[in-house]
């Protein structure tokens, strides 16, 4: 059995016009940043492999894991005449125009933590508006920034709340062995120190995943890379990892070009604060970005709806 992989376009090395920069601000170039020209890509040099080895008559089996299976499933339904089957783990394709609901993600993480503590999930929940009463008192930006040890000052509490939503979100989706993120999240939260208060438990849940580091980067993820800003073009979502956005949230994933993967939480229903999905809020947001309005029902007009069976099967990590 062989197996290749090979790069999408426009991340890493595969920037086909020039520097990614240059490439990312010119819309007639970024126009070719997609996800249906990455798999025509994929396309191009599985037929030239087959012949290359002189395997014209060997099964292809395409597997990729959230975004990459999302790719996996679309290349099967595209080129069915190429990939005999499709491996696609934790891709969230029904999150387009499907019956996920917007706190589905959300609702599983809540779920991943509750499971391990009952009580590391109700300090979790009670902590985001122990964060907003302190940040409202005087000074009291400058108590979370001395409390939560991080490496500039706070200026607003959306940015220690993004940071803890990030880090959460991060322990559950990479939830596995040996780590096991989560776990050491709540152990860490529920062994605090005895008689320490909401923020002090929430701050051991911190060390406990992060490790004990001289401060905490709480904008970590709003430094940019080819990956976010990549990803931003291509895919938009609703709720965020970590960045702050216009006043007080910026989406890690505003996507703007096809996906539209309405991602929201609603008060109560996880143990997250509420964020509620707003189509219009990021569509004015990919304007102001790319000049273009996202493209809520893109995937599955030219992808095709979530009906029939094309050997493509979905694995939940």
């Amino acid at each position: 059995m062989n197996s290749s992989s090979y790069q999408h376009r426009f991340y890493g090395k595969s920037v086909p016009f020039g520097s990614f920069e240059e490439t990312i601000k010119n819309h007639s170039i970024r126009g070719y940043f997609s996800s249906a020209q990455a798999i025509a890509d994929y396309a191009e040099v599985l037929m030239y492999l087959r012949k290359k080895l002189s395997a014209q008559n060997s099964p292809i089996i395409v597997i990729g894991g959230s975004y990459g299976g999302m790719l996996a499933s679309w290349f099967r339904l595209k080129y069915p005449h190429i990939a005999l089957g499709a491996l696609a783990s934790s891709a969230p394709i029904l999150y387009f125009d499907g019956p996920t609901p917007q706190n589905g993600y959300y609702f599983l993480v809540t779920k991943d933590f509750k499971e391990v503590s009952e009580n590391c999930y109700k300090t979790i929940k009670e902590s985001w508006s122990e964060i907003d009463k302190v940040a409202s008192m005087s000074n009291g930006l400058s108590v979370l920034s001395k409390r939560f040890k991080t490496c500039t000052h706070l200026n607003n509490s959306s940015e220690l709340k993004d940071y803890l939503d990030s880090m959460y979100a991060t322990a559950a989706q990479y939830n596995q062995p040996p780590e096991y993120p989560v776990t050491k999240v709540c152990s860490s939260i529920d062994g605090a120190f005895e008689g320490s208060d909401i923020l002090g438990r929430i701050f051991a849940g911190v060390v406990g995943y992060k490790g004990n580091w001289s401060c905490y980067d709480t904008n970590q993820n709003n430094h940019p890379s080819e990956t976010s800003v990549g990803w931003r073009w291509q895919v938009s979502y609703l709720c965020s990892f970590g960045i702050n956005y216009p006043t007080n949230r910026k989406q890690f994933d505003i996507t703007c070009s096809e996906m539209v993967i309405p991602i929201g939480r609603g008060r109560n229903d996880t143990m997250f604060p509420p964020s509620p999905f707003d189509f219009k809020q990021y569509s004015d947001h990919c304007k102001s970005l790319f000049g273009v309005p996202p493209r809520p029902h893109w995937v599955t007009t030219y992808y095709g709806g979530h009906d029939g069976n094309a050997w493509i099967f979905f694995q939940q990590r």
